[in-house]
């Protein structure tokens, strides 16, 4: 049981996990963002109410912001893609921030200046970088940006690809068979590939019923994994496999094969290969057709963190966990999805804590008072309709230098009623709104 206020309360406790001083006026110096994602943006934001008399600048290559969170449920229409549009025109004129649109491709690190495309110059005292995800279409064999952006589309990262799915999707054949290859970890979203199959799934129950969802894994297990198998099988007819079913409730046995199918690593689930020519996947299992593929390839750090010597052999960023500073990088930064911060999960959400962390450590930077130690508060929202939504809760603190999980007793969704789960739905379209105008407005 948890009840509408307690809730809500969770959902906004990102904005409490990082209090910022009150004294922050003491602190002086000039910052450049790298990004104007939700990591970005929520940092100049909260930089610029707490300490306005620091200059912070925002280097953004796009002029309007397409948010990633939410963004598959242009897939099913339950929004359109004009829906994901956010703007910074708040961040200019009411918390006066410079956004600059423009591309960074330079990095001094010793003279402490970017460069851009248009060969404009930015000093920095601080510098924070928050460039997001690079996708790399090329580590499943077959797969390329152009294979992407014209066959099998991966759309995760929301753009022209995400509507070219939507309208695969639409066009589909009456029975066909909509394939999803979900990623390796890390990667963004944790729960987004699994959420996609679901509302992918609803919409085939209205208007393609004999229709099939396939979700071909090269893991076993992923971020709300009982809630949303719980949730195929009471909508899409799916059956939890046996060694699943522990601490499960209740389930609904199908005698017939449901609407989704997910095969795991251990049942031969990794992929190996597309052809896009044929419309087909190998997997360590064989090979599967389908008429519509949606690849979620692996990832790594934007080209940004790469190009500026921020990453290490993992692909990713290592920052300090008090104040996000990279380790490799002096007086740089490193936020959200490109930063090395496990536990932390590659969310919107805990980017936005990051945020909040980073410009509470540097305005105590700039005022010459210690950094305090940190904690953060992530949630994973997903769907498994339209009105069928859930949350896993996590709670970060430093234990022994390093983030950890913190535990969170009496706190779960899994099992709840039918009518909780559509006030979940309702809750996780309100955190949407807040979420974007806390980031943004």
């Amino acid at each position: 049981m948890i009840s509408r206020r307690d809730f809500l309360g969770m959902a906004l406790a990102a904005g409490a996990a990082s209090l910022l001083p009150l004294n922050a006026h003491a602190a002086t110096g000039k910052v450049v963002v790298i990004g104007g994602g939700v990591g970005g943006a929520t940092f100049a934001k909260y930089m610029k109410m707490k300490a306005p008399q620091i200059e912070v600048t925002i280097i953004e290559q796009n002029p309007i912001y397409i948010r990633p969170y939410g963004s598959s449920e242009v897939l099913n229409g339950h929004i359109d893609m004009s829906d994901l549009e956010v703007s910074y025109d708040a961040l200019r004129n009411k918390y006066g921030v410079n956004v600059i649109i423009d591309k960074a491709v330079g990095l001094d690190a010793d003279k402490r200046i970017v460069t851009t495309a248009s060969g404009a110059k930015f000093p920095y005292d601080r510098l924070v970088v928050s460039p997001g995800i690079e996708l790399l279409y090329d580590r499943l064999e077959g797969y390329s940006r152009e294979v992407a952006e014209t066959k099998a589309p991966s759309g995760w990262i929301p753009g022209s690809q995400t509507a070219l799915l939507r309208d695969q999707i639409k066009n589909m054949r009456q029975g066909g068979t909509f394939l999803i290859v979900a990623p390796p970890n890390p990667y963004r979203c944790p729960p987004g590939p699994y959420e996609r199959g679901a509302l992918v799934a609803e919409w085939m129950q209205k208007y393609n019923p004999t229709g099939k969802v396939i979700i071909t894994d090269p893991k076993n297990e992923f971020v709300t994994g009982p809630d949303m198998r719980l949730g195929w099988n009471r909508m899409y007819g799916y059956n939890v496999p046996e060694d699943l079913k522990s601490g499960m409730p209740t389930l609904k046995q199908h005698n017939e094969a449901g609407m989704i199918d997910w095969i795991r690593e251990v049942d031969g689930g990794r992929p190996l290969s597309i052809d896009a020519t044929k419309m087909q996947v190998e997997t360590e299992q064989g090979f599967i057709k389908a008429d519509v593929i949606n690849v979620v390839p692996p990832m790594k750090a934007g080209k940004v963190a790469t190009l500026f010597g921020l990453t290490d052999k993992s692909g990713w960023c290592p920052v300090d966990p008090y104040t996000f500073e990279s380790k490799l990088v002096a007086n740089v930064h490193v936020l959200g999805d490109s930063a090395s911060a496990s536990p932390l999960p590659k969310s919107g959400f805990a980017a936005n804590n990051e945020a909040k962390v980073a410009a509470y450590a540097i305005i105590n930077l700039f005022a010459g008072r210690p950094v305090e130690e940190p904690s953060w508060e992530n949630t994973c929202y997903a769907l498994a309709g339209k009105d069928y939504g859930f949350m896993v809760i996590g709670v970060y603190g430093m234990r022994d230098g390093k983030i950890a999980n913190l535990p969170r007793p009496g706190f779960q969704t899994l099992d709840v009623s039918d009518a909780k789960h559509r006030l979940a739905a309702v809750y996780q379209q309100a955190w949407m709104k807040s979420f974007t105008e806390d980031s943004f407005a």
